[in-house]
């Protein structure tokens, strides 16, 4: 029978590799947890459901009497689920971060540190991320370099995971997000740590993406599509899914509005929903110019 730190190491596994639902579940099985433990798996679970899309759950049963981490992910919520708050939700955090009692607290930085890297002010994201301390925010600083296209300061961070633990789940996806923004033969090796993921793990759209990456890298458009596909049956909302599925069609010369119009209508604020805006913008104003 699997112990509590069993279920805790699985709960946590599934969430990094976006199988959020059973992430869910098996929190019904940790009881008589540690307060730092109870307070990681609490934090997991409310991220979760703010992943699968029920953040209304996460913003009304976390109330002012939670601890600081549950808090920060009420934060994340709003921010992500009620546009109309953002600036709210960054002013809290600004205040949260600056308080010498609280302004530590790991998933605080975390929270901090994706929602400016969704603001895209990563050196503000850096700030409160890039001191470490657990395996997440050592994992959201390689996102971030990435982001800001410094694979020399990413590869810094994966190394430093690396020698915390080398086969962490975390370490393993920024060695495979590493090696996709290097390319080359480096796509391969990405690959294989998919790969291994989809063996060992329950199947999820994240998975999924990451091989589908890989192959159109290497230009099998056929099997990407494929792989897609099968992740969009997991989630139909999914942001990664329909912008790959965008990107896949075009170079298989295949309509893509169904998809595009799918992350307009799911992701309006999604980086390539506002680059084929700002786009058809462009050329709006051209096409009037000749006129």
């Amino acid at each position: 029978m699997a112990s509590a730190p069993d279920h805790l190491f699985a709960l946590r596994n599934s969430f990094y590799l976006g199988a959020y639902q059973a992430a869910i579940n098996l929190s019904t099985s940790l009881n008589n947890l540690s307060e730092e433990d109870s307070i990681e798996k609490d934090s997991l679970v409310f991220r979760s459901y703010v992943a699968i899309g029920a953040p209304e759950l996460v913003i009304g049963e976390i109330d002012s009497s939670k601890p600081t981490a549950l808090q920060a992910v009420k934060l994340l919520a709003l921010y992500l689920h009620r546009p109309e708050n953002k600036e709210t939700v960054i002013t809290s955090l600004k205040e949260w971060l600056s308080d010498a009692a609280i302004g530590s607290n790991p998933v605080l930085r975390l929270i901090a540190g994706v929602v400016y890297m969704h603001e895209q002010d990563y050196n503000e994201a850096l700030k409160h991320t890039h001191s470490g301390g657990t395996m997440e925010l050592h994992a959201l600083n390689v996102q971030i370099f990435l982001k800001m296209h410094r694979s020399d300061y990413a590869e810094k961070q994966l190394k430093i995971m690396q020698q915390i633990d080398e086969d962490h789940t975390l370490t393993q996806l920024a060695n495979a997000w590493l090696n996709l923004a290097v390319g080359g033969s480096k796509i391969q090796e990405a690959l294989l740590i998919f790969q291994d993921f989809s063996e060992k793990f329950q199947m999820t759209a994240l998975i999924l993406n990451g091989k589908a990456v890989c192959n159109m890298h290497m230009g099998h458009f056929d099997e990407a599509e494929h792989l897609l596909l099968d992740a969009l049956n997991m989630d139909a909302k999914d942001p990664e899914t329909l912008a790959n599925l965008i990107v896949c069609s075009l170079h298989l010369g295949r309509p893509s509005s169904r998809y595009l119009s799918q992350l307009k209508l799911s992701h309006p604020a999604h980086m390539l929903v506002k680059r084929i805006s700002s786009a058809e913008e462009n050329f709006e104003r051209a096409v009037q110019t000749v006129a």
